[in-house]
């Protein structure tokens, strides 16, 4: 009796996994969808108007020595009327990054450019209270954001600032790119999926009319939009994704240019992705955990409802996935055991659905990528699986931050570090802001390693091979994520 209820505990914890990543393709594939309808060629408009509106451009930093020149410098240079365009540097630096900042923004001052250092006694609010601080002295009518490792053209107040025409707008964001995609093959890796995010499911979301989220970068706001919606808040670690919803629920419309691209630096090492992705994950659970009820109440479409639904608990997907894994290696002995099962069984890889959708999304998203490639297919293919298995081996990082997040465990804002690194010539070795140190969760990450070689053995001496792909992904995602986190060495093959 005890062995039949945990049976029935593994098949239904393992069949609402397997549900939820079913459902969040069948969302994926409606974005796929909506992606290849609605894709035209966007025309920008680079003649600027007469009567021009002042642009605040904020750039929230908190220790950026090895970026922060790169940033000022760039930013000084954007094509825009010197009486209209106003800089703010948000500082909330406690290294010798404030002294760069102090000098720089003094040698563009000298040479006419209105730019000013803003200084706060605490960090309270972390990014969101620094952006609330500096939009409280904006002049501008419309605000542009830049994290710090980002490189934007010149041209990007010109190819933005059109969208506004419509009074309803409050949002436009671009695309991300990528100035070191080709460092390694954790940066590939990274690429490959943003492309995606960046590609698909914004085009998808924003031409079918869902919400869309400001992706913290690379975006620009209409101010009056931003005040309207209650101003930056902190109490996500997603004040980007927190702000899109209660802007999107009070009526404001975003526009996403997929082709406006904003050139930035893709963490090179795993300890910084990892950062990154904590934050990421776990403030997108509690984003949904703050506004899902408002939204599903909402008077929105049962099209945007859903797609909110699947927006909002995307994070969640690592949840369901670690699930999976981990309950796929008892079901190897259900099966050997319990033969009569073989029809669920053989029900169950209806599932394998999912990732034939998400196989043709990333295929779409990498398309223009593989053009200029030798062998496009054996690229996709190599890259995809490769991508597949290094979020697999993310998923237990993620699910926990994600747990945290959906019961409402508050850790501070943790920033991702920045290596300035565009050739692969360039090092990050000497980087002062790499984390180190081996935590319970990487330890973790080698024994379930460990743990899923053990069942490719276990399925070869049984003699049952379903599960064996999945089970080699999982052993080489779990085993390159802890190999690069204790040894933080550069991932290339």
């Amino acid at each position: 009796m005890f062995v039949k209820t945990i049976l029935i505990i593994i098949l239904i914890l393992y069949g609402l996994a397997l549900l939820f990543i079913f459902l969040y393709s069948i969302a994926q594939a409606s974005l796929v969808y909506n992606y290849l309808k609605f894709k035209k060629p966007q025309n920008i408009l680079n003649a600027l108007p007469y009567n021009l509106p002042v642009v605040t451009i904020q750039l929230p930093v908190y220790n950026e020595r090895y970026v922060i020149e790169r940033l000022i410098d760039t930013i000084a240079k954007i094509n825009y009327p010197s009486d209209k365009l106003e800089i703010q540097v948000l500082d909330d630096s406690t290294d010798e990054t404030l002294e760069i900042i102090t000098k720089k923004v003094e040698e563009w001052q000298q040479k006419g450019i209105d730019i000013k250092q803003v200084k706060r006694t605490d960090r309270k609010g972390f990014k969101a209270g620094a952006l609330e601080e500096g939009l409280r002295v904006a002049k501008g009518e419309f605000i542009a954001i830049f994290d710090a490792d980002f490189l934007p053209t010149e041209d990007f107040i010109q190819q933005t600032i059109f969208s506004f025409s419509d009074p309803k707008v409050g949002m436009v964001q671009t695309k991300w790119e990528h100035i070191n995609r080709d460092y390694s093959l954790l940066t590939e890796l990274q690429a490959f999926g943003l492309d995606a995010h960046f590609t698909v499911e914004q085009v998808g979301r924003n031409k079918g009319g869902c919400f869309i989220n400001f992706n913290g970068t690379g975006g620009i706001w209409r101010k009056a939009c931003i005040l309207d919606a209650g101003n930056w808040q902190a109490d996500t670690l997603t004040e980007d994704l927190d702000l899109s919803y209660r802007a999107q629920l009070k009526g404001w419309e975003f526009i996403y240019l997929e082709n406006v691209g904003s050139p930035a630096e893709l963490p090179p090492v795993m300890s910084a992705l990892k950062s990154q992705q904590y934050r990421w994950t776990k403030g997108g659970a509690e984003t949904a955990v703050k506004h899902l009820g408002t939204v599903l109440r909402s008077d929105k479409s049962f099209f945007v409802k859903w797609h909110a639904l699947f927006h909002l608990l995307n994070s969640g997907i690592f949840i369901s996935l670690i699930t999976c894994a981990v309950l796929s290696v008892p079901l190897l002995f259900v099966k050997q055991q319990f033969p009569d099962l073989k029809k669920l069984f053989l029900l169950a890889s209806f599932f394998l659905l999912s990732f034939l959708i998400l196989g043709v999304l990333y295929w779409i998203s990498a398309s223009k990528r593989v053009l200029h490639i030798r062998n496009p297919t054996l690229y996709f293919f190599r890259t995809f699986f490769l991508f597949l298995s290094v979020s697999m081996g993310l998923s237990l990082h993620n699910a926990i931050a994600v747990l945290e997040g959906y019961f409402g465990k508050k850790t501070p804002f943790v920033r991702t570090p920045k290596f300035n690194i565009a050739t692969k010539k360039d090092n990050w070795k000497a980087n002062t802001y790499i984390s180190s140190g081996i935590n319970m969760i990487t330890i973790a990450e080698g024994l379930l390693s460990v743990f899923f070689t053990l069942a490719i053995f276990k399925g070869f001496q049984i003699e049952e091979y379903g599960l064996l792909p999945f089970h080699l992904m999982l052993a080489f995602g779990f085993a390159t994520v802890f190999y690069l986190s204790v040894f933080q060495h550069k991932f290339s093959t």
